[in-house]
């Protein structure tokens, strides 16, 4: 069996009180599906759950090591689900608000890509 890609989207996340990537993360990939439906899953793939449906996430994100990754996952309601993280994104200086828990002035930006994929023959 070879996988073959079905779809790709795209997000972006971000934290602006908290200074959490786990936040920023999880708010890219709930943007990259926000806006799409798979019927192909069913149409062109043939698939009869939507748990058949191997999905790899890439996530780029200050911090990565404090990435909570199941949290992230836990975003994507069905699939076989894998996740990389890796540095990347962006820090922009914000205002820190104390009855916000701002740790301090960073705003956290990530960057997702979701990738569906099938088992094809």
């Amino acid at each position: 069996m070879a996988r073959k890609r079905l779809i790709i989207e795209m997000g972006m996340g971000i934290d602006q009180h908290g200074q959490e990537p786990t936040v920023a993360a999880s708010r890219a990939v709930r943007n990259a599906i926000a806006h799409n439906a798979l019927p192909g899953v069913w149409e062109v793939a043939g698939l009869s759950h939507p748990n058949e449906m191997i999905i790899e996430v890439q996530v780029a994100v200050p911090y990565p090591e404090k990435v909570r990754e199941e949290e992230v996952l836990a975003v994507l309601p069905f699939g076989q689900k894998t996740l990389t993280v890796e540095s990347g994104g962006m820090v922009v200086q914000g205002r820190a608000i104390p009855e916000l828990n701002d740790k301090n002035d960073e705003m956290l930006i990530a960057i997702a890509a979701v990738t569906v994929l099938i088992e094809s023959e």
